[in-house]
């Protein structure tokens, strides 16, 4: 299996991507096709797949802001089980992070995820792939030590009409396991920039910002 950067839409592996993308993922968490052009080409969103026999059976997106120690996985997509898909992306990308931490100017605080609550999101199917099941994914990632950021979440739509995605919670996974909570405007420095590319943002987003910069800390609960 090998591991291919993308970084221009032309890539015809970008559009295999896509396409698994559009058949995995609520049409709400998709950016439309055109729309990744900047992405990826921005030298610090970090988008790959997997590619086993000339297909795309997997692809992570991830970023790492060095100035607040913070990386942040977009997403994961497993394409066909019993493949190892989740273990060898898991891999590539850690190893490519400690790089680009090694280079900043701090070490690595953690990574972010948002990661579907399944008692929200029960009647999604996921493109029919039993990795990607919530239930499942959930699991997966509470065993990599990611724990869920004590507040109500949501997010901006990515088809960019201003709508509140409701089904995710934020989580986190500390460097240090002993971590028990994040600052709460750190967290708010985070989503802020994460989000400016999406210029309609619910209101219920905008009062979610405005929670966190008025208060200290955001415990970390298991998930």
């Amino acid at each position: 299996m090998e591991y291919r950067r993308i970084t221009h839409i032309q890539d015809p592996l970008f559009k295999k991507m896509h396409i698994l993308m559009q058949e995995v993922f609520p049409a709400e968490e998709v950016l439309d096709f055109d729309l990744w052009k900047e992405p990826l080409e921005d030298p610090d969103i970090r988008v790959f797949v997997a590619v086993h026999e000339g297909e795309v059976v997997g692809a992570t997106e991830y970023r790492y802001y060095t100035d607040l120690g913070i990386a942040m996985t977009d997403f994961t997509i497993i394409g066909r089980p019993g493949l190892g898909i989740g273990r060898f992306l898991s891999r590539q990308r850690q190893e490519d992070l400690g790089r680009l931490a090694l280079a900043g100017d701090k070490p690595m605080l953690g990574m972010i995820a948002e990661i579907y609550d399944p008692y929200r999101i029960q009647n999604h199917a996921f493109g029919g792939v039993k990795p990607m099941d919530p239930f499942v994914r959930r699991e997966v990632l509470s065993h990599l030590g990611y724990r869920r950021l004590d507040f109500e979440y949501v997010h901006p739509s990515w088809q960019n009409d201003g709508e509140a995605v409701n089904e995710l919670d934020l989580c986190f996974m500390p460097s240090d396991e002993d971590m028990s909570a994040l600052p709460s405007s750190l967290v708010a420095d985070f989503l802020t920039r994460y989000y400016t590319v999406l210029e309609n943002k619910p209101d219920t987003w905008q009062r979610m910002i405005e929670g966190l910069r008025t208060s200290e800390r955001i415990a970390l609960l298991p998930i």
